[in-house]
């Protein structure tokens, strides 16, 4: 029978020896199935030289193994290894582990240049060899057969796939959670520390599990119950990889619970590729691996980026310390608190997802990585994907993965800011520069020409690329690009809002996926690295970035600063002019990103924040984005910069820094707002140096607190006549704020922040400590 399939997953597993590969979907009924596919094979490709490939298949028969036999050898023509046409061996076995096994013992062969595509995973190589992908609709052949140990409502075996399409999103069950655990002395051990709220959120419920007496094995019984009875298609959560995940299997295996909640019976969540826990059958999102993009949020709590996205406003909901939830907990009037502050954090988890799924969803229907593993891979491995689907299409060999050092280039061009403050500058910005350089000049590591051509083009700094055929990049981004413009252009003929909703989603993860191809290519994990290409697309922008700025100052503007593909201008030009100018010299669009109504720029490049016509402030290079301070000193420099752009005036600025430091000396502060953060990117005993995280990380692993690599410390200056760093305490140890060093934080933190800014229009730094208040003395003289 023919029947219509939505495709959410994909696993596989070896039954009788055979190697079955499961697809997790949603029929037009929506009915939850499972898709059996049982007559895949496993395969990979050997470079063979030509002149030995009968001894090299003669060789390979005698390594083939009894319980997974090489069971088909056959040489294939047509294919291309980085644009070359080569003669390869397919080689064919039963169970996809010995893939990795005959890797191995097929690279010895003599006559073996080298193996292809054997480190693929099994269920990715079908899904790219019959090019289906999560969250499209399949129409099959099918035949029910018995449900064996799946939650399914039906179960089919496959016999052939007859057609792949794009249509409606069936409704998908979503849930979301979050837990609390009690650990009184120290960071949550799961050996000994129990869970004591587990939150779950659906789309029309909230369903909470407390435990009583510290005893967590009835909740989390509970939790499998509810997940099984729910069947959620996808459960978000937010460091759930990192953390709640491993702790609920520890806890559960310790009480001697199967962490039973996949749609494959009697199975668990299992850490996979990418970091990432699988759950059979339903999609596993770690959310906190989409925010890591937002670069205006330091510290990515989900209350910090939740209230930045304004999803959940801070204030709107029960906000608790780590380390007061013990003494809550055990304090009746405050219990309810812990109940809420997890349930908070599960609403919180549900609307985060919620506001992130149209965009990852389209993500994943480009790069056909399942949603679960597109979360925590990151922007390289997502093109990767892509580049790999794509390249069977263009019978283009996928090459393996190679250890590189990290070879450096010169960048795009900055050109020196006009310092100070400007009104009425215009940001005129390429369309997706360097995607369109890589386009037209036809860049990448298989049209790179390392000698003499006749048919080339030459990039400024000498590298050849030919011009014919297109490459694999090329491609590719010619598919996105066109496909993005014809959903525009549909935008404007359409009025379904959710129609154009939908359409704007699909049309921003395809520039987003188009603009990442850049990085990519010098991206020293790339298996399509070419560092020649990216210097050559680099080299390029800077030439239409300097001859832009020829043309806009010949037309009357003034260029008061340029970054890699843009340019910022003032003036009383033909902006209309100038823009058909440079669009038609270079061929790449060129049009108005924003319009800011006051800007200003330090000495510095790429250091600058502007207001917008719409009110909108931009900061670009300051601490308030890069995070180097504490809380306090992030919201100074913040409001310094605010208040200049709303009014133009440094005097006001400078009263409102004299205000705070006045504040803190009065010790009118909040702790919180003086911690400050940074991570570990090694174990605290591999470090040599005695930074204060360091310091202070150590002290917190002697007071019985968990500390690995990759842990966030938070710590404050306490006050002390020792070196800095051995006065950096840990913030949840400092009960008595009159211990905490404020001058550091006056001279070391708020000051320095504030003059970053202020120094561009002359303040001196000694009338920011004054209580004085002659404008006069602001300034410098």
């Amino acid at each position: 029978m023919i029947k219509d399939f939505f495709i959410l997953d994909f696993s596989y597993d070896v039954i009788d020896n055979i190697p079955v590969i499961f697809i997790w979907a949603i029929d037009s009924e929506g009915n939850r199935v499972v898709l059996l596919e049982k007559n895949f094979r496993p395969y990979f490709y050997a470079v063979v030289e030509e002149d030995k490939i009968n001894q090299v298949i003669e060789e390979i028969k005698k390594i083939s193994k009894t319980n997974s036999p090489i069971t088909d050898i056959r040489l294939v023509n047509g294919k291309k290894l980085f644009g070359q046409p080569i003669s390869v061996l397919k080689l064919e076995t039963v169970i996809p582990a010995y893939v990795r096994i005959y890797r191995d013992d097929v690279a010895k062969v003599k006559g073996v240049r080298q193996v292809l595509e054997a480190d693929i995973r099994f269920y990715m190589r079908y899904s790219i060899d019959l090019d289906i992908r999560p969250f499209y609709w399949i129409s099959a052949d099918v035949q029910e057969t018995q449900n064996g140990n799946f939650r399914a409502n039906k179960v089919y075996e496959i016999k052939e796939i007859k057609e792949k399409y794009n249509g409606p999103i069936p409704r998908l069950r979503k849930l979301s959670f979050s837990i609390e655990v009690y650990s009184k002395h120290g960071s949550p051990n799961p050996r000994k520390d129990p869970v004591i709220v587990i939150s779950v959120r659906t789309d029309n419920t909230t369903k909470t599990f407390v435990s009583t007496d510290l005893d967590d094995k009835q909740i989390i019984k509970d939790f499998v119950s509810f997940i099984q009875d729910y069947d959620p298609d996808i459960i978000y959560g937010f460091n759930s990889n990192s953390f709640d995940w491993q702790y609920l299997l520890e806890r559960s295996h310790s009480k001697g619970i199967k962490l039973d909640i996949g749609r494959r019976i009697n199975g668990e969540p299992s850490q996979g590729v990418y970091g990432h826990f699988s759950v059979t059958g339903r999609l596993n999102v770690d959310l906190a691996g989409f925010v890591n993009t937002i670069s205006e949020v330091k510290l990515k709590t989900l209350v910090n980026v939740c209230d930045y996205l304004g999803i959940v406003r801070k204030e709107d909901r029960v906000n608790l310390d780590w380390y007061d939830i013990p003494k809550f907990w055990e304090d009746k009037s405050k219990k309810d608190l812990v109940i809420r502050y997890v349930e908070d954090n599960a609403k919180s988890v549900y609307l985060l997802g919620e506001s992130f799924l149209p965009f990852t969803i389209e993500l994943t229907k480009i790069t056909g990585l399942p949603l679960d593993q597109l979360s925590m891979a990151s922007v390289g491995y997502r093109v990767e994907w892509l580049l790999m689907r794509e390249s069977n299409r263009y019978n283009e060999l996928i090459p393996n993965k190679e250890e590189r050092t990290v070879e450096s280039y010169e960048g795009g061009l900055v050109i020196p800011p006009v310092q100070g403050l400007h009104e009425n500058v215009i940001v005129l910005d390429f369309s997706s520069m360097y995607p369109s350089i890589m386009i037209k000049y036809n860049v990448g590591p298989d049209t790179l020409v390392k000698g003499e051509c006749d048919n080339c083009w030459v990039s400024p700094i000498g590298h050849r690329f030919r011009k014919e055929p297109p490459g694999l990049y090329k491609f590719v981004l010619e598919n996105l690009v066109k496909e993005r413009k014809e959903i525009k252009s549909r935008i404007q003929e359409i009025k379904d809002e959710y129609e154009i909703r939908l359409l704007n989603e699909r049309q921003k993860a395809l520039k987003v996926m188009a603009n990442a191809f850049y990085g990519y290519m010098g991206w020293a994990n790339a298996r399509w690295y070419s560092r020649e290409g990216a210097e050559a697309v680099t080299s390029w922008g800077r030439n239409i970035i300097t001859e832009a700025s020829k043309i806009a100052i010949e037309n009357g503007f003034k260029v008061v600063y340029g970054d890699t593909d843009s340019i910022f201008i003032k003036g009383n030009g033909d902006l209309n002019k100038l823009q058909d100018i440079i669009s038609q010299k270079f061929g790449i669009e060129i049009k108005i990103d924003k319009v800011y109504r006051r800007i200003f720029f330090t000495e510095s490049k790429k250091r600058y924040a502007g207001i917008t016509e719409d009110g909108k402030i931009d900061i670009v290079g300051f601490e308030a984005i890069r995070g180097d301070w504490c809380e306090l000193a992030r919201e100074v420099q913040k409001n310094v910069i605010e208040i200049i752009l709303r009014t133009g005036k440094v005097d006001e600025a400078v009263r409102y820094v004299r205000k705070v430091v006045l504040s803190l000396r009065r010790g009118e502060f909040k702790v919180e707002d003086l911690i400050i953060w940074k991570g570990l990117d090694k174990d605290v005993n591999e470090y040599t140096i005695t930074a204060p995280h360091v310091i202070a990380a150590k002290k917190a692993l002697k007071a019985g607190y968990l500390v690995t690599r990759g842990s966030k410390i938070g710590y404050v200056i306490v006050k002390g006549s020792n070196k800095l760093s051995e006065r950096a305490e840990p913030y949840f140890l400092v009960r008595d704020n009159s211990r905490i060093d404020i001058s550091y934080y006056v001279e070391n933190q708020i000051i320095p922040s504030a003059m970053h800014v202020l120094k561009v229009f002359g303040v001196k730094e000694d009338s920011l400590r004054s209580g004085g208040t002659d404008i006069l003395s602001f300034f410098k003289k």
